[in-house]
């Protein structure tokens, strides 16, 4: 089975890579955009008897190594 997690900061945690990409992309004339939030996405392929045991051991992973969950939110989708 394929797990893809999403890990992205919080509101209102600042975030200095999106804002120098903000900053960037105004610079190289693309206009229109009004925020940038940079995050990371994880793909795991991993063994699991079915969807609900695999989600539960991604979270057990994200939550206890891959995302630091006092600042970023994360997604699971399990494939």
């Amino acid at each position: 089975m394929k797990a893809v997690i999403n890990i992205y900061l919080k509101e209102g945690v600042l975030d200095p890579q999106g804002k120098a990409t903000h900053h960037a992309l105004g610079s190289l004339g693309f206009n229109g955009v009004s925020d940038v939030r940079i995050g990371k996405q994880i793909v795991l392929q991993l063994d699991a008897k079915g969807k609900t045991e695999a989600e539960e051991k991604v979270r057990e992973m994200t939550e206890t190594l891959l995302a630091n969950t006092v600042i970023e939110d994360y997604t699971i989708e399990i494939l």
